[in-house]
């Protein structure tokens, strides 16, 4: 696993020691920042679910300005850490050890917004459209910004969460789906 492109490229990255964890393989992250747009002029990042920080370290390589990183369990935590460090990043970044809809409600109460938003939680435990819904209700995004939903293949999200609509999405494999997300043009 590897920072894939930006001013960090190549730098490898750890993983999660043990199972718990299913990051994301570096094809389909290049591939999903190919659709998402290669380089950013700034902006803030969310990396849900964040396991090794692979994500969100990829936004910050390629030009977002800061990253939220948000995992329940300790290992994952201490990975995001190293990574980090390993990437110079440890300033862009804010890392918080909880469970990710208690995030997005203190984030809704703060008012802050992204970008980026990702959301990459265990397979069984998918609640892409509850927090989809958190998401839009709140305006956790930005207007010309992404939520990219990594999902189980066999799982299909909503076309329309609210005002967010999907715009594509992207079968990597008979396990891995990624569902793309941004605000309508047009309310429905």
């Amino acid at each position: 696993m590897r920072v894939i492109s930006g001013e960090r490229k190549g730098t490898r990255l750890k993983a999660v020691p043990g199972s718990t964890t299913r990051p994301t393989a570096d094809k389909v992250k290049e591939s999903l920042f190919n659709i998402i747009g290669p380089y950013f002029a700034g902006g803030d990042a969310l990396d849900l679910y964040a396991g090794s920080g692979g994500l969100g370290i990829e936004a910050l390589s390629r030009g977002c300005d800061r990253a939220v990183f948000v995992d329940r369990h300790g290992k994952a935590i201490q990975t995001i850490q190293d990574n980090l460090r390993a990437t110079r990043y440890e300033a862009q970044a804010t890392v918080q050890r909880q469970d990710a809809r208690a995030v997005l409600d203190q984030l809704a109460e703060t008012g802050q917004s992204f970008k980026l938003i990702f959301m990459d939680p265990p397979y069984h435990e998918e609640e892409h459209e509850s927090f989809l819904q958190l998401i839009e209700s709140n305006r956790l995004l930005t207007d010309n910004g992404v939520v990219v939903c990594e999902h189980g293949s066999e799982t299909t999200l909503p076309d329309r969460v609210g005002l967010l609509e999907k715009i594509k999405v992207q079968r990597y494999s008979s396990v891995i789906t990624i569902s793309l997300y941004e605000y309508a043009t047009t309310e429905e």
